[in-house]
């Protein structure tokens, strides 16, 4: 990785966002309709590389059941409306009404309602009794508080999701969460993020988990980068942890890691390209929230938004470009890259010559900034 200086007593990597590089097409090309974007974590498969963002303008339990049917697996943020509330849609509703001046203090005031662990079953035992996968996600803050509830409602898959998870995390004032300990101990795979460099990823899939984020998410609705300093350009920071992923490999004897991409995927170019640099699937959040079908009904924020102590988000207008399966299998009405997401990622696997996504990987790409 180039190193360049900032100043005399400061040096930098140079790093790359999605919008920086492009793939290439080979001398091969296919059949869209040859083309497979199967994916599988553990012992479950989809037929699409996608997950839905924990945020609760992106995924309610009917969202998590009709993103499962359409072969993508909804992640429910089990700190969200719905396991505060009984019914949140007058929560909901509010929010999507809100003045921009009020909306920090006013989702403040709402996500201060204590979680509820029967609600924590209730829905997951929703989703469940539709017959798709269930997953469910907390912050490292709230794991070891509601993991007894979300296991006990019969999870599949378990996310811990945060702006930045280590597995080194330090603290004079509370017992940290021991991730290694804590994977271990469950019977559930786990999926755990953000990290954003390789060092960071390495240390996480030594945890023992199943699949690490890539990027700490919300790139629409955070302001993170305003707020904290932090930022990542994802296409360097996916090669980074898939480079990560090989050396895991090496290191455990052959064990798998997945790579999941989350934040700065606006249009399904972003898509193709995060699975370029190594990604084996990618969680989407602002994208999902145009649906028709979105508890967010055309607004989008994220956990962030409604931090008590520090606010690092904004509840985002994005309006609606159709339903979930336009969305993601088509058909597409607009050239925006908004909609149609797997096809536009089957037609550019097609283009390139590649058959799956493991073989996507591999294709070649080229650094091309729009202002260079």
């Amino acid at each position: 990785m180039s190193d360049i200086e900032i100043g005399r007593g400061k040096r930098g990597n140079r790093s790359w966002a999605f919008d920086d590089i492009a793939i290439v097409p080979s001398r091969r090309t296919r059949d869209p309709r040859d083309v497979s974007t199967a994916w599988n974590i553990d012992a479950y498969s989809f037929q699409l590389p996608v997950l839905a963002a924990p945020m609760d303008s992106v995924v309610s339990p009917d969202t998590a059941i009709a993103i499962g049917k359409l072969g993508g697996l909804g992640v429910l943020d089990l700190e969200g409306l719905w396991t505060r509330y009984e019914d949140p849609t007058k929560q909901l509703a509010e929010i999507a009404k809100l003045s921009e001046a009020e909306a920090t203090v006013a989702m403040q005031k709402m996500y201060s309602e204590p979680i509820k662990p029967e609600l924590i079953k209730e829905r997951l035992s929703y989703i469940r009794s539709s017959g798709v996968t269930v997953a469910g996600a907390l912050s490292p803050q709230k794991t070891k508080e509601f993991a007894k509830a979300v296991i006990s409602a019969g999870v599949d898959l378990f996310v811990i999701r945060g702006t930045t998870v280590s597995a080194e995390h330090v603290s004079k004032t509370q017992e940290a969460l021991n991730l290694k300990e804590f994977i271990y101990e469950l019977d559930v795979p786990v999926i755990v993020g953000g990290a954003a460099t390789y060092t960071a990823a390495l240390h996480l899939m030594r945890t023992g988990a199943a699949g690490v984020l890539v990027g700490f998410g919300g790139g629409a609705a955070s302001t993170t980068r305003k707020v904290l300093g932090i930022h990542a350009p994802m296409a360097t920071a996916v090669a980074d942890v898939a480079g990560a992923r090989r050396d895991y490999m090496d290191e455990s004897g052959g064990r798998y890691v997945h790579v999941i991409a989350d934040g700065g995927l606006g249009t399904s170019g972003d898509i193709v390209k995060a699975i370029a640099c190594g990604a084996d699937a990618v969680m989407l959040g602002s994208v999902l929230a145009k649906a028709d079908e979105a508890p967010g009904q055309g607004w989008h924020w994220g956990p962030e938004a409604h931090n008590p102590e520090l606010p690092r988000g904004e509840r985002v207008q994005v309006g609606t470009v159709g339903s979930l399966e336009q969305i993601l299998q088509g058909p597409s009405t607009s050239a925006d890259g908004s909609t149609n997401l797997m096809g536009a990622l089957r037609k550019a696997m097609a283009t390139t010559g590649y058959s799956d996504l493991k073989e996507f990987q591999r294709v070649d790409t080229v650094v091309a900034p729009y202002n260079a």
